[in-house]
């Protein structure tokens, strides 16, 4: 099973396909809503960097070591964000689910958790992970309010973990969610985007 491999996922409010530089404009217009890029505690590329951005990633695709997708919005069509697999680890069945971003306007929409839901569902089901793993900064109260809403557990801190583009020195904080906890972590996925659904 090839683990770099993006494969087209489809829920009712996200689509998530293969990234290319065709979605550069788009990805350049959704960094530049609310000056996005500018968040201190996590790494957004500037709307005139989304090209290079895209040609990293896609150079870890090609050494297999990410699986990128751009994020689409079903009702315009446009590419409103990116997300991947990252240190991915086939021989341990691992991956962590991260550089993950979207556009001011489809925050708190269900998109995201629309769009882990797919992405979890191709981690446990498709691939047969032990373990998808969630990283993010300390300060990023919001990011680590929406893993916790996931049912992803925490882990722990990995204290003086990066240096971001800054020089600030950043504590990473490490979740999860095992195999055994996936049938559980689907429900409530299910669960919060049905009561979404209606109303």
């Amino acid at each position: 099973m090839d683990f770099a491999a993006t494969p087209t996922l489809e829920h009712p409010l996200v689509r998530l396909e293969a990234l290319t530089h065709s979605h550069a404009a788009d990805l350049a217009d959704a960094a530049a809503e609310g000056e996005l890029w500018r968040t201190w505690y996590t790494t957004i590329p500037a709307p005139d960097a989304v090209d290079a951005e895209i040609d990293r990633r896609l150079g870890l695709q090609a050494e297999g070591r990410m699986a990128p997708w751009a994020v689409i919005e079903p009702a315009t069509g446009k590419a409103v964000g990116m997300t991947t697999y990252m240190d991915i680890e086939a021989a341990h069945r691992r991956v962590e689910v991260g550089s993950t971003w979207i556009a001011k306007h489809v925050q708190g929409t269900g998109l995201n958790p629309a769009a882990k839901l797919l992405l979890l569902t191709r981690a446990f089901e498709v691939l047969d992970c032990v373990a998808v793993a969630f990283l993010t900064h300390w300060h990023n109260q919001q990011s680590r309010a929406a893993i916790e809403r996931l049912g992803a557990r925490q882990d722990g801190v990995l204290r003086g973990h990066r240096i971001m583009p800054d020089g600030i020195v950043r504590d990473t904080v490490v979740y999860s969610v095992l195999a055994h906890e996936w049938p559980g972590v689907r429900r409530g996925l299910l669960e919060r985007l049905t009561r979404r659904a209606g109303g």
